[in-house]
């Protein structure tokens, strides 16, 4: 960073800065009156707190609860999309087939489809996992299907030269060209997939930093409830940047920048 251009150095810091600039301002605000303090509290009241949850171990059941239930949905909804993906990208007769079911599902917004499934399949792990996996699904599905759809032709044609399998045509060549693409859907999904997983431990107030944020305001206790909020942001900026770490190795050879 101390050999960057002056332009670089401070687009780097342009970011945190404005991020501190507001935070000062909400201080500020809130010290002086101008905001109901009661309900919105001061930054450095709230950062105590998040530093007495982390200090007195009450983060981690919460958190521990949360983090599998997006892992295994996550894992889930990925497989399944990667691999119809590759399917509907490469087989017209697949892609005939699902691409209706898909395009009918893929708009509809993934909270609405809580209640429904609250009622087939109660208020457990089984409901959150299913939600989540949908919400994962649909953006890895579209950006799979695009990348094996723009696979250089000339690397299909090399492989059959070289008389690869099917299998081996799609593990080989298809699925690495396309890996891009792929991975830029599963960063989204990522994301989407804590928004879901939040909410539906909300609804379903069985657990998970979702339900607690939701009790913490029920009974009023507006610094923790703010605690948690921040806690749940962290842990969103933490996983976007681990993601973006793995997605940089994975594709180093395309020349791609994750962003």
């Amino acid at each position: 960073m101390s050999g960057a251009p002056p332009a670089r150095r401070l687009q780097a810091w342009l970011g945190p800065g404005v991020l501190l600039s507001l935070l000062l301002l909400l201080e500020l605000a809130t010290r002086s009156g101008w905001v109901n303090a009661v309900l919105v509290p001061p930054p450095t009241v709230v950062a105590q707190r998040v530093f007495t949850v982390v200090t007195a171990g009450k983060l981690f059941e919460p958190l521990g609860r949360t983090m599998y239930l997006l892992a295994v949905a996550y894992a889930i909804g990925c497989v399944l999309a990667i691999v119809l993906g590759v399917l509907m990208g490469r087989f017209r007769p697949v892609h005939g087939l699902l691409e209706p079911l898909v395009e009918v599902l893929r708009p509809l917004p993934k909270p609405a489809l809580l209640p429904p499934l609250m009622l087939f399949l109660g208020l457990g792990d089984t409901m959150k996992i299913t939600a989540v996996a949908l919400g994962v699904f649909f953006p890895v599905l579209i950006n799979t299907i695009q990348g094996v759809r723009g696979v250089d032709p000339v690397l299909v044609d090399v492989a059959r030269t070289f008389q690869h399998s099917r299998a081996a045509l799609l593990w080989k060549v298809v699925l690495p060209s396309a890996m891009p693409l792929v991975l830029a859907g599963m960063r989204i999904g990522l994301g989407i997939a804590l928004v879901l997983v939040v909410i539906a431990e909300m609804m379903a107030g069985t657990g998970g930093i979702g339900y607690l944020i939701i009790d913490l305001q029920r009974s009023f206790r507006v610094v923790d409830m703010y605690a948690w909020v921040v806690i749940l942001a962290v842990l969103g900026y933490a996983l976007n940047e681990v993601f973006v770490r793995i997605e940089r190795r994975a594709i180093h050879w395309s020349g791609a920048r994750a962003g």
